[in-house]
């Protein structure tokens, strides 16, 4: 198993930054430390979409309303990965969740992932 807990959330002001945190832990991730890991979203009444991913090597893919102001990133020796959150926007107010997948990813769409934090609320005042 995986566990997967989330840090860094809170509230802030339109054009703020926030970094959130992922740690993962259990038996299965310390034997297989480097799954493809994502950030997703889902406020009030929308689907859960995907904000980032990063691959096992590093490579890296952002929802187009993240692009430019998101970076995700994972350090491999903490088993930890981020999410640095710049010009923030109201519209960026969600539960953020951490995910990783123990498998192939197609077209990071949710069922791919299935290992699964907890969230953590973003609040972007306006």
């Amino acid at each position: 198993q995986v566990q997967l807990v989330e840090s860094g959330g809170g509230l802030v002001q339109a054009g703020g930054s926030l970094r959130l945190s992922c740690a993962a832990s259990g038996r299965t991730f310390s034997t297989y430390p480097m799954y493809p890991m994502a950030w997703f979203r889902q406020a009030p009444g929308k689907e859960r979409e995907i904000v980032a991913h990063i691959s096992r090597n590093g490579n890296t893919y952002y929802n187009y309303s993240v692009k430019g102001r998101f970076t995700i990133s994972r350090d491999n020796n903490k088993n930890t990965v981020y999410l640095q959150m710049n010009s923030l926007k109201p519209e960026d107010t969600a539960i953020y969740y951490c995910a990783a997948s123990s498998g192939a990813i197609y077209d990071y769409s949710r069922r791919e992932y299935n290992y699964w934090g907890q969230g953590t609320q973003v609040t972007v005042s306006s």
